[in-house]
C-alpha cells in the first residue's frame, strides 16, 4: 500500500514540476536556464511535500518518510535540471545532429571546423550565453569592456583543473585513437604569452 502511495506521489511531483517548468519558460523572465530549472525542481518539491502532509490519503507515512519522500523530490528535480533543459540548451552532440539533419542529411567531416567557427557561435549566440551565465554566477565581472576572473572564478578553475588533469580519463578515444589530449588542453594550445594576443586586457 506504501509502495503505491510512494508511486502516487511521484507522479504529483511530475505533474507539478511539468506545470511549473512550462509556466515558467513560456511567461517569465529566466537569466540561466539550469538555475531556473533547479528553482522549479524546488517549488515542485516542496508543494508536493505540502500535498503529502495535508491530504489524508497519504497519512500512512510517517514524518520521516515524507521528509524522505522530499529528498528523492530534490533529487528528481536536479536530475532533471541538469539532464533535459540544461544539457538541450549547451549540448554540442545535440547541435552537430541538428545541423546534420538541417543540412540534408550530411556533411563533410572536413567542414565541421567552418561550422563550428562560422555557424554555432552565431546561432546560438555561444558567447553571450556563456558570458551571462559566468555573470550571474560571479565567477566574472565586466569592466572597462574586459572580463575578469573573481576569486569564486578562480577557486572554480583551480577545482575544474585538478579535476581535468587527475580525474578525467588518461586514454579518451577522438577519432578512432585514444589519446590524453584532453586532460590538459593547453599543453597543444597556444602558446601562454600574452604578447602573442591582442585581447589581453592592459
Amino acid at each position: 500500500m506504501k509502495i503505491k502511495k510512494f508511486l502516487v506521489g511521484l507522479v504529483i511531483f511530475g505533474i507539478l514540476l511539468s506545470v511549473i517548468y512550462l509556466v515558467h519558460v513560456k511567461f517569465f523572465k529566466i537569466d540561466v536556464i539550469f538555475y531556473s530549472a533547479i528553482l522549479d525542481g524546488l517549488i515542485a518539491a516542496f508543494l508536493s511535500l505540502v500535498i503529502l502532509w495535508k491530504i489524508k490519503y497519504f497519512g500512512l507515512f510517517s514524518s520521516f518518510e515524507k521528509i524522505q519522500a522530499l529528498i528523492i523530490y530534490l533529487l528528481l528535480g536536479y536530475s532533471f535540471a541538469i539532464s533535459v533543459p540544461t544539457v538541450i540548451d549547451r549540448s554540442l552532440s545535440f547541435y552537430i545532429l541538428e545541423k546534420i539533419d538541417q543540412r540534408g542529411g550530411g556533411i563533410k567531416l572536413a567542414g565541421f571546423e567552418d561550422v563550428f567557427t562560422k555557424e554555432y557561435m552565431l546561432e546560438h549566440r555561444l558567447v553571450d550565453v556563456r558570458i551571462t551565465e559566468q555573470l550571474s554566477s560571479g565567477t566574472v565581472i565586466i569592466e572597462n569592456g574586459c572580463v575578469k576572473i573573481t576569486d569564486k572564478g578562480r577557486l572554480l578553475t583551480s577545482f575544474s583543473r585538478f579535476f581535468r588533469k587527475n580525474l578525467l580519463p588518461k586514454q579518451r578515444l577522438l577519432m578512432g585513437k585514444y589519446s590524453s589530449d584532453l586532460t590538459d588542453p593547453f599543453a597543444n594550445g597556444a602558446v601562454d604569452d600574452s604578447a602573442h594576443f591582442d585581447y589581453i586586457c592592459k
